[in-house]
């Protein structure tokens, strides 16, 4: 860095403002520094700079993930978290830290100082690892949202907005008998809360047109799928469309529609809820969905976090943005007659498991 400050003329204090950012150089004075390093061949130690700024540069993003792994739709999130970390000069490091036998393994890696803030991901309505986090003093940020959220940033889905319009787009064009297939009822019991919050959306939005909202649960897997379309059509006889927010499970639903004689859109219309294009163009025909805003959540969750880091955003970061609808080929006007129905119906919930309520 001496060798640095004395080529470009600048104080050896300069230098390390231009390399940490944490605090403003006119461009002349970085373009000069820059230019120096460069001549220089000066690469910067990244755990030197920690020692001396008792910073790592380096953010978490904890993503607890199984067998399966990372889908398209789940890397949407972390790319856009990854650029926007790069962007304000940080690393972001992407831990599969969940709760119960790895909440020793996240107050490690808290009190170590590894990483100087986390955003969580594929967060539970009570969320062990926000309590570990805060009694360890890490700044975090959460992508979704805990039962209670008042005191916490956060970005999130909007989940009533989107099931909303997905219901409305298929009542609209004439759909009376609509199945919602959530994750599984495993998921629900312990307390996920995309699955309950769009659970508690779809039956407020059937409700709301004087529908019966019947959901099933399904196992995140293709057999998974197979088994909630049949368990619907026990339940819903007449069902004329299939609303699902199950990535994994929607191409078993697709399949046992075919294996049944039925045709998509003609006899059955299907909505995938929270995809990426990637996976709704995958489908033949492609998908109607509900498209993830995965990438916009990723990176204005690391903004929010570097934000609280530098001191420049001490207030809470709460929003909350909807799924866009994207109409593909799977929805159409139904076939069979429908009747509609006048008042309010009561809403039929399938699940093995009593059913956590969102709060907050």
């Amino acid at each position: 860095m001496h060798d640095v400050a004395r080529l470009a003329q600048v104080s050896v204090s300069t230098v390390s403002y231009v390399l940490t950012g944490t605090r403003p150089i006119s461009q002349a004075t970085r373009d000069k520094v820059l230019a120096a390093m460069a001549e220089l061949d000066y690469q910067p130690n990244a755990m030197a700079r920690g020692l001396a700024s008792r910073r790592s540069r380096i953010l978490g993003l904890l993503m607890p993930m199984d067998e399966r792994g990372l889908g398209a739709t789940e890397t949407a999130f972390v790319t856009g978290a990854a650029a926007a970390a790069s962007v304000a000069g940080y690393h972001l490091v992407l831990s599969p830290i969940g709760g119960g036998g790895d909440l020793d393994d996240l107050r490690r890696l808290a009190t170590q100082r590894m990483l100087d803030g986390v955003v969580l991901m594929e967060v539970q309505l009570a969320d062990e690892r926000v309590a570990v986090l805060q009694e360890t003093g890490v700044p975090l940020v959460l992508i979704g949202r805990t039962g209670d959220a008042d005191a916490l940033s956060y970005v999130d889905i909007d989940f009533e907005q989107t099931v909303r319009e997905a219901v409305e787009h298929l009542v609209g064009l004439g759909h009376r008998h609509i199945v919602y297939v959530n994750h599984s009822a495993a998921t629900l019991a312990s307390g996920y809360g995309p699955a309950l919050r769009a659970r508690d959306a779809f039956v407020a939005a059937m409700t709301g047109y004087g529908l019966e909202p019947v959901m099933i649960p399904a196992e995140d897997s293709a057999a998974g799928g197979r088994a909630a379309l049949a368990a619907a059509f026990a339940q819903a006889p007449e069902l004329t469309a299939v609303l699902a927010m199950n990535e994994t499970a929607i191409f078993g639903i697709l399949g046992e529609l075919t294996g049944r004689g039925l045709s998509v859109p003609d006899d059955v219309s299907v909505v995938s809820m929270v995809t990426s294009p990637q996976v709704a163009e995958l489908a033949t025909p492609a998908l109607t969905a509900m498209t993830s805003p995965g990438s916009a959540l990723g990176r204005i969750a690391i903004e929010a976090l570097v934000r609280h880091l530098d001191g420049s955003g001490n207030e809470r970061h709460q929003q909350l943005l909807p799924c866009a609808l994207e109409v593909r080929g799977s929805t159409a006007a139904p076939r069979r007659p429908t009747v509609t129905t006048s008042g309010p119906r009561r809403p039929t919930v399938t699940t093995s498991e009593p059913l956590p309520t969102v709060g907050g």
